[in-house]
Formats: structure tokens, C-alpha cells, sequence
């Protein structure tokens, strides 16, 4: 009888152990993949389900968005300028068996593409195209890197330049540069008030030009003002050459 009790709760006990092994648990955001003998059987969950123990392994693969930091890659540009720039991948699984099959380790393998995409999409491009033109260099890296992960089941969402780092010379340099912008531009809204300033006064010049009176009375005023404490006194005639000028107008 002890025999018996004895055999009993060693069946019963391996039987649950059994049973524990065989229950797993998928949360909403993950999958199993299943080995049954070496073999790729297929991907389970999310939620509960049963592998057969000793036989069936499972692979448990997350499916949410990764942020990857691509470490500062030093890169010489198109028109040779020495830059250091980095970036943010941002990337998820969504193909669990082959994330496990085709690849040894998808998270290495899509960090060393992306950082040897970094080294020549910026390579390609020339200083200003990197400091101006980031969408375009955003788009161009995320295509590049979609493409070469697409086959281990890995499909990236968004790539994003974070920071390009140039050397100390080159931010003199390009500190010059937009110095010398604002005033070139000073300089042509400088120019264009002069010469509308300009026009006004030929404008002005033509119409008084057919009285001489008003033209000398004008320069004795040019030359009053000069003096300190003047008093300048108009006549009525003035109110004849503003009517002229209104007219012109």
C-alpha cells in the first residue's frame, strides 16, 4: 500500500511538472516561436498555450518599437569636412520567425547597419546638405536601413539625425558666413531705401524745377537751417507748390 502511495505521488508530480513545462504564457506584445526537434513549427500566442516538454522549445520575441542609439560615426563629407554625427533608430519586429531564423542577433545586426549607413549617407552628402537638408538625410538613411533589415523580419519606423558635431574652425567659419549674410542683406535694404528715396526726390526735383522761385526759395532754406536758433517762415505761395505736388501725385 505504501508502495502504491509512493508511485502514485511520483506520478503525479512528474505529471506537473509536465504540465508546468508545457503551459506558457504570451503577454499581448510578445510571441512565441516554436522549435519542435530543431525544427521551426510556427509562432504562438498572445495569451496562453501548450508545447509539448523535452521536444517543442520556444523563442519568446518582443514585438514593440525599439529606440536604438546609433553611436557618433566620424565621417568626412562630400567637400571634405571632418564631422562627427549621430542618430536614433527607431525600429520593431514584425516577422518573430524570422527575426530568429534568419539572423543570429536582429539587434546587433540592424545597430551595425545603421552606423555603417550613417557612414555613407553622410559621406555622400556635402556639410551644408547635412546642417540644412536633415528630412532629406532622415529619409534617405531610413530607406537604406528598411531595406537591408526587411529579409530578417524587421521593419524600421522612423530614423532620426540627433546631433552633427564639427570642428571648432568650422564653427568660426560658418559664424563668418552668417555675419556676412546680414550684412549683405543690410546693405541691399540700405540700397533699395536709397533708391527710393532717390526717386521720391527726382519726382520732387521735376516739379519744382518749373518755378524757379520755389527751387531758390528751397535752397535760402538749406542754407537758414544751418544757422542755430532760425525761425523759418513759410509764404503763401508754398500752399500753390504743395497743391503742384499733390497734383503730380
Amino acid at each position: 500500500m505504501t508502495d502504491l502511495i509512493f508511485s502514485t505521488t511520483g506520478i503525479i508530480i512528474v505529471a506537473a511538472f509536465f504540465l508546468v513545462s508545457a503551459v506558457k504564457i504570451a503577454k499581448e506584445y510578445e510571441r512565441g516561436v516554436i522549435f519542435r526537434l530543431g525544427r521551426l513549427v510556427t509562432s504562438r500566442g498572445p495569451g496562453l498555450f501548450l508545447v509539448i516538454p523535452f521536444i517543442e522549445k520556444m523563442v519568446r520575441i518582443d514585438l514593440r518599437i525599439i529606440t536604438l542609439d546609433v553611436p557618433a560615426q566620424d565621417v568626412i563629407t562630400r567637400d571634405n569636412i571632418p564631422v562627427k554625427i549621430d542618430a536614433v533608430l527607431y525600429f520593431k519586429v514584425s516577422d518573430p520567425a524570422k527575426a530568429v531564423t534568419e539572423v543570429e542577433d536582429y539587434m546587433m545586426a540592424t545597430s551595425q547597419i545603421a552606423q555603417t549607413s550613417l557612414r555613407g549617407v553622410a559621406g555622400e552628402a556635402t556639410f551644408d546638405e547635412i546642417l540644412a537638408e536633415r528630412k532629406k538625410i532622415n529619409g534617405k538613411l531610413h530607406e537604406i536601413i528598411d531595406e537591408a533589415t526587411d529579409p530578417w523580419g524587421i521593419k524600421v519606423t522612423a530614423v532620426e539625425v540627433k546631433h552633427v558635431e564639427t570642428p571648432e574652425a568650422m564653427q568660426r567659419a560658418i559664424a563668418k558666413q552668417a555675419e556676412a549674410e546680414r550684412m549683405r542683406r543690410a546693405k541691399v535694404i540700405l540700397a533699395e531705401g536709397e533708391y527710393q528715396a532717390a526717386q521720391k526726390l527726382k519726382e520732387a526735383g521735376d516739379i519744382l524745377g518749373a518755378d524757379p522761385i520755389a527751387l531758390r526759395y528751397l535752397e535760402t532754406l538749406a542754407e537758414a537751417a544751418k544757422e542755430p536758433n532760425t525761425t523759418i517762415l513759410f509764404p503763401i505761395e508754398m500752399i500753390s507748390w504743395i497743391k503742384k505736388i499733390s497734383d503730380k501725385k
